[in-house]
């Protein structure tokens, strides 16, 4: 049962008193994350399937599992799963879009021939909503990518394929941005790699950084469209070399003045990207987060709420990092509903960045600068038993969303009404 506004409200006072006793202003804390927009990947409601019809199975060592039913086949019943994932979602979010999610009509587009009016309606969706949108080539499942290599091919035709596409997208981003009026981050992930030991690991390379400076050669505003590189540890089918690793992406990045993408789930599982954040930001004026859950060898679990997450957060906020940070979600999870599983993951990442947000910093700050680490650690972990839920909990009920749980009897009800029916 959810709980009723005057115990959501009393509970909250109750909590930010206690807050406010360890120097904390929760409503200061609430405004800054009402400004705060999650990116939501569109790739989560149906498995990353796309609308193309090339008939090429999901490849680029992708793979999703389960089989739960009900997602969408359409970008009509794409649109309506996420109008009911963003109604159980405090706050106003963004769309994160792939470019193998264009409406083409029935007519055969290749990819390099991609333009901004076959996005048409994902820009008119967002738009009715006040969204911002983000954007994405879509380097897999195609067959110019059939043997794993893109970017990066020896085959200058091929390469030369890739580089149209990508210079096709970032003219449909900043079409996206000028629409929308808010800027559009296009970020590029490649999934070039060998799944055995090469013998050249320098040529792919080589390729690679002279093929993306002829898709970042047309200039265009980054008041419309900002440019990302996003590099990846290993993929299914090339675990022993990946041509976009993170020292290459960090490297292009720096030298070329484009923001670095992050994602939680592309590095060893004894790597985190919190500790990454400062340290690339030192250096760089933004980076792109996609946040994931990595599991073992599978990098895109539903984002949970993680010592990893909080973390993350954690960075965001004691670094100020948040006006120099862009957060998307990236995960792909066919074995529960999918609504739900955007669902969990936005509200987890909304839920970490809450409860950094109410951090006493300048007090834990000034121990720190003081050498009194012994005070640091203890109002750390007494701040791990303060009220988070009650503010959470009003959060939703004043952002209009779901109160606790109650948002999965939704998720269900919508799932008998629409979802299941679905064949």
């Amino acid at each position: 049962m959810s709980k009723s506004t005057p115990q959501v409200e009393k509970a909250f006072a109750l909590a930010c008193r206690q807050y406010a006793d360890r120097g904390v202003d929760v409503e200061k804390a609430l405004k800054r994350l009402s400004g705060i927009a999650i990116s939501l990947h569109c790739w989560q409601g149906d498995d990353v399937g796309g609308f193309e019809n090339f008939g090429v199975e999901l490849g680029g060592g992708l793979a999703v599992t389960g089989n739960y039913p009900g997602k969408a086949r359409t970008p009509d019943e794409l649109r309506a799963d996420l109008d009911m994932a963003l109604s159980l979602i405090p706050g106003r979010h963004r769309l994160n879009l792939h470019a193998f999610y264009a409406e083409l009509s029935g007519r055969r587009v290749d990819r390099n021939e991609l333009e901004p009016k076959h996005f048409a309606y994902w820009i008119d969706w967002a738009r009715s909503r006040r969204m911002g949108m983000d954007f994405n080539p879509t380097f897999f499942s195609h067959p110019k990518a059939a043997d794993g290599f893109t970017l990066s091919h020896p085959d200058r035709a091929i390469r030369r394929f890739w580089i149209e596409h990508g210079i096709a997208c970032r003219r449909i981003g900043a079409a996206i941005g000028k629409a929308l009026g808010k800027t559009c981050v296009t970020n590029v992930w490649i999934p070039d790699g060998y799944k055995d030991t090469p013998v050249d690991r320098k040529g792919p390379r080589e390729r690679l950084a002279e093929s993306l400076d002829a898709v970042f050669a047309p200039k265009i505003s980054p008041s419309l469209n900002l440019d990302a590189v996003e590099s990846k540890l290993f993929g299914i089918g090339s675990e022993s070399y990946v041509v976009g690793s993170h020292e290459f992406y960090l490297g292009y990045a720096l030298r070329s003045g484009k923001l670095l993408c992050l994602d939680a789930g592309h590095f060893h599982p004894t790597e985190v990207i919190s500790d990454k954040i400062s340290a690339v930001l030192t250096f760089l004026d933004e980076i792109l987060l996609h946040v994931s859950r990595g599991v073992r060898w599978d990098s895109d679990h539903v984002v949970t709420l993680t010592d990893e997450l909080n973390a993350i957060a954690q960075e965001l906020v004691r670094g100020d990092y948040l006006g120099r940070v862009h957060i998307g979600l990236d995960f792909f999870d066919g074995s529960i509903n999918r609504i739900a599983a955007w669902t969990i993951g936005t509200r987890s990442m909304l839920k970490a960045l809450l409860a950094a947000l109410l951090e006493p910093i300048d007090r834990l700050r000034r121990v720190e600068a003081e050498g009194d680490l012994t005070s640091r650690l203890a109002l750390l972990e007494e701040q791990k038993t303060l009220p988070l839920g009650a503010v959470w909990d009003y959060h939703c009920l004043a952002q209009g969303a779901p109160v606790g749980p109650a948002w999965l009897d939704q998720v269900k009800a919508y799932e008998r009404a629409v979802l299941l029916k679905r064949k």
